[in-house]
């Protein structure tokens, strides 16, 4: 007789599956590792990651997105904490170790409230209430940026730079970001927008960090095509060819058959009479500097070099473009149509040693569209952190130049939003008020974590803090440079509103789909057996071969 029925199998063998508070908790562990993989690196004291990869190349960060990406992640869910850095970054490009520790402390408050047998459901509606208040909280903390005040964008990309390697020469870097934001914001319709495309970065490892230095037009790094070219051209016309000057070849397979030495000679005239023809056509329009998207046959080059036109030659696609809105010079596909109007002018072409690397520097633009900045630092990893310190920077300006909109850093706008769902929560009332009270505790994960990095005593920090809230001091944070509660507008330590606002949006979204997962499938590649076909190999542990001796 049977003693119960026969369980039926729907998955495949060798899946994995984890069901109801298993399946959280486990999420909500691989959120908090990846959180907890980044904290220490939040805030002006912050500290470094040494990420080696397979290939041994190391990067030395602490750019929140940086570091997510750099590492390679396994557990689903821990994926999808790095994927709320990626939003945030590509919103932002600032505030990446922000969302990741928020989301983190998010989920660790909800795994408390799931303890208490409160339902993931109600602890998501909790949230989304309480991210929508602390969203209103900062449109009214947020303070308006006057159109063509420097100072403050400069604050904003030094508040920025703060925490990254470059905070030590942050003032003049801080000028150079701005003057580069401002210079290629457009205005339409009563509205800024900034293509941060219009910004072209170079590095060139050498002198320190201080050199860096903002150009006023576009560098090539590119070297002229023939010695004889003169080395420098003031007051350049410039045309932007994108086809090749060399001899055509045929589109069909075709042969050319010569029968005696003179037709041979003759048919290299013609070439040559071409390449001349091509060269007499930049020289017609006007032009004394050639950019060239492909290749320059030798024969054009010294013809080219005769004329004294400054050539370059495979010019990037990218860099073309960036060209054009710097000199406001046209990209011509076909040579026949290269007339005076379709030149850009810049004051100086040059080329110019940088390092070991001859590059062409285009500056002295009119009014460009397009710059560029050169960044110098002493070795390799140098340069890179401080390419990402400036990525950081001129996000940040781009986003509050188009929104005209700044909180103040430091924690303020945190313990501001804290202390104002508390105050709300009771209002709700219900369970939902318990997940209110959870999204205010974990906010202040941000100036708790700016004071333990800071080597300060959080619980102090935190108490005063408050109080000071508490005493009407609404822009009071951590100065973690001082080890103090101390006002933040005041410290110039101010960020866009959007930077904040992501930060809410991304880091609540992701915690309430975490929380949602009861269920987690995983199926593994054809599923590996349980145990080897013909039960266990001999030698294995059971009975040894041959039976149990006495």
């Amino acid at each position: 007789m049977m003693s119960g029925q026969q369980p039926i199998i729907i998955l495949k063998e060798g899946t994995k599956r984890e069901k109801g508070k298993g399946a959280q908790s486990n999420n909500i562990m691989a959120a908090r590792a990846i959180s907890d993989a980044v904290k220490s690196t939040l805030g002006p004291k912050g500290m470094d990651k040494m990420l080696v990869d397979s290939m041994g190349d190391v990067v030395v960060t602490n750019d929140g997105a940086t570091i997510l990406k750099e590492i390679d992640v396994e557990h689903p869910a821990a994926k999808m904490i790095v994927e709320v850095a990626k939003s945030q970054d590509e919103e932002c490009g600032d505030g990446t170790t922000s969302a990741v520790v928020l989301t983190g402390e998010l989920l660790k408050c909800a795994g408390d409230l799931l303890d208490q047998n409160i339902h993931p459901t109600v602890i998501c509606g909790g949230y989304k209430l309480a991210a929508n208040r602390a969203k209103n909280v900062l449109q009214k903390l947020a303070i308006d940026i006057k159109p063509g005040d420097k100072k403050t964008l400069k604050n904003i990309a030094m508040t920025s730079m703060a925490s990254k390697g470059a905070s030590a020469e942050k003032g003049p870097l801080a000028e150079v970001v701005v003057d580069a934001v401002t210079r290629v914001a457009e205005k339409s319709d009563g509205k800024t927008s900034v293509d941060l495309d219009n910004i072209q970065i170079q590095k060139k490892q050498g002198g320190g960090m201080a050199n860096t230095e903002i150009i006023t037009g576009i560098i090539l790094d590119k070297e002229r095509v023939h010695d004889g070219m003169p080395k420098q051209v003031k007051s350049a016309k410039i045309a932007l060819v994108n086809s090749a000057l060399e001899v055509k070849k045929t589109e069909v397979d075709a042969r050319i058959q010569i029968q005696d030495p003179s037709q041979l000679q003759a048919f290299l005239n013609e070439e040559e009479g071409m390449l001349k023809k091509m060269v007499n056509l930049v020289k017609k329009s006007g032009a004394n500097v050639l950019i060239c998207q492909k290749g320059i046959d030798d024969i054009a080059q010294h013809y080219l070099a005769k004329e004294g036109i400054y050539s370059v030659r495979r010019a990037k696609k990218s860099d073309m473009e960036k060209l054009s809105k710097a000199t406001s010079a046209k990209i011509i596909a076909n040579l026949e149509g290269l007339t005076s109007k379709d030149l850009g002018h810049a004051g100086i072409v040059e080329e110019k040693k940088i390092g070991d690397d001859k590059m062409t520097f285009i500056t002295q633009c009119k009014n460009p569209k397009a710059v560029s900045i050169l960044i110098r630092g002493t070795t390799e990893h140098v340069i890179d952190e401080l390419e990402r310190g400036l990525h950081d920077a001129l996000s940040v300006v781009k986003v509050a130049l188009e929104d005209g909109k700044m909180t103040a850093g430091g924690g303020s706008a945190a313990i501001a939003i804290a202390m104002a769902l508390r105050d709300y929560a009771p209002s709700v009332g219900g369970r939902e008020q318990m997940a209110i009270e959870a999204f205010a505790n974990a906010i202040e994960i941000v100036p708790k974590t700016l004071s333990e990095n800071a080597g300060l005593d959080p619980i102090d920090m935190m108490l005063e803090i408050r109080s000071a809230h508490k005493k009407g001091r609404k822009f009071a944070g951590i100065n973690v440079l001082a080890g103090k509660v101390d006002d933040m507008m005041k410290n110039n330590v101010v960020e866009p509103l959007r930077v904040s606002m992501q930060e809410i949006e991304a880091s609540s979204e992701a915690a309430t789909m975490i929380l949602r997962i009861d269920d987690v499938i995983a199926s593994k590649g054809g599923g590996a057996p349980a145990m080897p076909p013909g039960g266990m190999p001999p030698g294995m542990g059971g009975m040894p071969p041959g039976g149990m001796d006495y």
